[in-house]
C-alpha cells in the first residue's frame, strides 16, 4: 500500500473540475431521453408538484422499481436552483453529473492510496475520458449516484482489508462509512451495492483464508448492518405502510426477482453480451485497462492490491452474465477495479512487467480489436447519424470523429513514446472534447431524433385551448409527459380515441400516425372530415427503432 494515502487537494480538485467540463456541457440542450430517464424526472416533478415526498407515481400509476433516493436528491436540486414544477431539465440532470465528477475523486483517491499518487492520477483521468461515464453522466437516472457511492464502499473496504494484509490497525471510522455507503447505495439502488461488496469479500476469504477472521471483524459487520438498515428502514417502512405491501411485489417480485428470472423489458441477452458492452463503455481505455486486468490475475496470489481488484471485477462480471436482464450501464460499479489495474500496470517499469502469456496476447488483441472497432464506429456515426436523419453534413460531426479516432490512436499506440500520464491525458482529452461536441452541439439539433419535442413544441403552438389535453395514440414515450405536463397528456389506444374525444371536446388534441389515422377515423361519428390535421412530423422513435409520421388532429368545431 502507498506511502502517499492521502488524498491531494489540488489533485482532488482539478480532478472534479475535469470531471464537470467533460460531462456537464450538453446537460440542459437534450430533451429526455426514453425511456428510464423520462420515468425517473417525471416521478420526480410530481414528487414537487404533491409534496408527497414518499410515494413514487408516475400519473396515476406507482413506480416502485427503484427505491427513492434518487427522486429526494433530483428534488433536492430542483428546489435549490429554483423553478419548481417547471424547472429546466438540466436542474435534474446536475446530480448524475456532481455525482460522476465526485466518482473521479473517488478513483484517485483510491489508487493514490493502493498504488501511488501517480497510478490514482492515471486511473482517474482514464475514469472520466470513457464513454460509459461521459454517457451516464448526463442522464438523470440512479446509475451515477449508485457508482460513486459502491467506488465510496468499495474503498474503504480496500482500506480495511490492505491495513491489517500490511499489519496496520485500521482506523474505526472506516468501517463505519462503509456501512454507510452501503445503506446509501440501498436507498438508491436496491441491493447492487451490498453485491458488489459481498461479492468482493467472499473472492478475498477463498483466495487469501490466513488473514480473512482478523479483518472481518474489522468490519464490524453486526453493527454496520445495523447502521445500513438504520439509514434505510424509515422509508422502507413509510412506502410499505403507503403502498400495502405493493412496493416489495412490484420492487422485488417484479423487477428484481424478474430480471434474474429471464429477460426482462425486452433486455434479454446471452453470456458474452458484457464483453461486447466492454469495449465501448471503457473506450478508449478498454485496451490499457484489460493489459493491466490480464497482469493483475497472474500477480494477484502475490500482490493484495491486485487480489482486492480482480475480487472487485471478476465476481460482479461472472454474476452479471449469467442473469439474463442485461443493459450497458450494469457492469458500471465494477469498471473502476479494472481501469485502476490498468494505471497501476503503466506506471510499472520495463523491468518489472512479466512477458505476455499466449492467453494474455491474445486478451491484448481483442482488447485492441475491440478499442479500434469501437473509435472506427463512433466516428462514423458522429458523420452519418446527421446525414441519416436528414440534418445533412455537419462540420460539428466530422470534428468529433477526428477527435475520436485521435484518442483511439493514443490509447492504442504510444508513437511519441510518451509518458504514461501524458498519454492517457492526451486520449482523455481528445475522447472528451469528442463528447461534449456531441452532446452539446450535434445530437440536440437533429429534430428528427427527438419526436417528444416535435410535438411537444407542435402541441403547444396548435392546442385549441389553454386547457387542452394531448392523447397520444402513436408516440406513447413517457418523456411527453415531462415536456407537456403531468395532467395534460394520456396515452390512448385506437378503441378509446373516440371516448377521449368525447371527454375534451374541442380542446382534445390526438397525435396519431397516418397509419393509425386510417383505422380511427373509421370508428369515428364524423369520420375524417370531422378532424382538423396539422402538418407532418417526422422522426424517429428510438425505443423502438423505426420512422413515423404523426400528425395532431383536433375535431372541427
Amino acid at each position: 500500500m502507498s506511502n502517499g494515502s492521502r488524498l491531494r487537494p489540488l489533485q482532488a480538485i482539478l480532478v472534479f473540475l475535469f470531471g464537470l467540463l467533460v460531462i456537464a456541457p450538453g446537460i440542459g440542450q437534450a430533451p429526455p431521453t426514453d425511456r428510464d430517464e423520462a420515468r425517473f424526472i417525471q416521478a420526480t416533478k410530481q414528487m414537487v408538484e404533491t409534496g408527497d415526498y414518499v410515494d413514487i407515481r408516475f400519473q396515476d400509476e406507482s413506480r416502485y422499481k427503484k427505491p427513492v433516493g434518487i427522486y429526494w436528491l433530483q428534488a433536492a436540486s430542483v428546489q435549490l436552483l429554483g423553478g419548481g414544477v417547471d424547472a429546466s431539465l438540466w436542474t435534474y440532470r446536475i446530480v448524475s453529473t456532481l455525482a460522476m465528477a465526485l466518482a473521479g475523486v473517488a478513483v484517485l483517491w483510491i489508487g493514490g492510496f493502493m498504488f501511488g499518487p501517480a497510478a490514482g492520477l492515471i486511473a482517474a483521468v482514464m475514469f472520466i475520458g470513457t464513454f460509459g461515464v461521459a454517457f451516464e453522466g448526463r442522464l438523470a437516472k440512479t446509475d451515477s449516484v449508485l457508482l460513486l457511492l459502491s467506488i465510496l464502499a468499495q474503498g474503504f473496504l480496500a482500506r480495511i482489508y490492505l491495513a491489517r494484509r500490511y499489519d496496520v490497525i485500521p482506523a474505526a471510522h472506516w468501517s463505519w462509512m462503509f456501512w454507510v455507503a452501503q445503506g446509501l447505495a440501498i436507498l438508491v439502488k436496491g441491493p447492487i451495492t451490498p453485491l458488489l461488496s459481498g461479492l468482493t469479500v467472499a473472492t478475498i476469504v477463498v483466495f487469501d483464508r490466513g488473514r480473512a477472521r482478523r479483518w472481518l471483524a474489522d468490519l464490524r459487520p453486526l453493527r454496520g448492518a445495523l447502521l445500513a438498515l438504520l439509514i434505510a428502514t424509515p422509508w422502507l417502512v413509510l412506502i410499505t405502510w403507503k403502498s400495502e405491501g405493493a412496493f416489495w411485489q412490484e420492487a422485488l417480485g417484479r423487477d428484481l426477482i424478474g430480471k434474474v428470472a429471464g429477460g426482462q423489458e425486452s433486455h434479454g441477452a446471452p453470456p458474452g453480451y458484457y464483453l461486447l458492452t466492454y469495449s465501448l463503455f471503457v473506450w478508449p481505455f478498454g485496451f490499457l485497462a484489460l493489459v493491466g486486468g490480464a497482469n493483475a490475475l497472474r500477480r494477484m496470489r502475490a500482490d493484495a492490491r491486485l487480489l482486492f481488484c480482480v475480487a472487485w471485477y471478476l465476481p460482479f462480471f461472472v454474476v452479471f452474465e449469467i442473469i439474463p436482464t442485461k443493459l450497458p450501464h450494469y457492469m458500471l460499479p465494477a469498471y473502476p477495479a479494472i481501469l485502476l489495474m490498468g494505471a497501476w500496470c503503466l506506471t510499472l517499469s520495463e523491468q518489472d512487467r512479466n512477458t505476455p502469456l499466449l492467453w494474455q496476447r491474445v486478451l491484448h488483441g481483442l482488447g485492441a480489436f475491440g478499442t479500434g472497432v469501437v473509435a472506427v464506429g463512433l466516428a462514423v456515426v458522429s458523420v452519418g447519424l446527421p446525414i441519416y436523419l436528414k440534418a445533412g453534413f455537419q462540420w460539428q460531426g466530422l470534428a468529433a470523429a477526428i477527435l475520436i479516432l485521435l484518442a483511439g490512436w493514443f490509447a492504442l499506440v504510444n508513437t511519441f513514446d510518451l509518458t504514461p500520464m501524458r498519454r492517457v491525458l492526451f486520449a482523455a482529452l481528445a475522447a472528451s472534447i469528442a463528447y461534449c461536441t456531441l452532446f452539446a452541439s450535434v445530437l440536440p439539433g437533429l429534430d428528427r431524433l427527438w419526436l417528444n419535442r416535435q410535438i411537444a413544441e407542435r402541441f403547444a403552438e396548435e392546442k385549441p385551448c389553454e386547457t387542452s389535453v394531448l392523447g397520444s395514440l402513436s408516440f406513447r414515450e413517457p418523456s411527453l409527459v415531462f415536456l407537456v405536463g403531468t395532467d395534460r397528456v394520456q396515452n390512448l389506444r385506437p378503441h378509446n380515441v373516440a371516448e377521449f374525444l368525447a371527454e375534451n371536446g374541442a380542446c382534445g388534441v390526438v397525435a396519431m400516425s397516418d397509419k393509425d389515422a386510417t383505422s380511427v377515423f373509421a370508428s369515428l361519428p364524423g369520420g375524417r372530415e370531422g378532424m382538423i390535421a396539422g402538418e407532418p412530423i417526422v422522426g424517429v422513435n428510438y425505443s423502438k427503432g423505426r420512422e413515423l409520421q404523426i400528425r395532431l388532429y383536433r375535431t372541427k368545431p
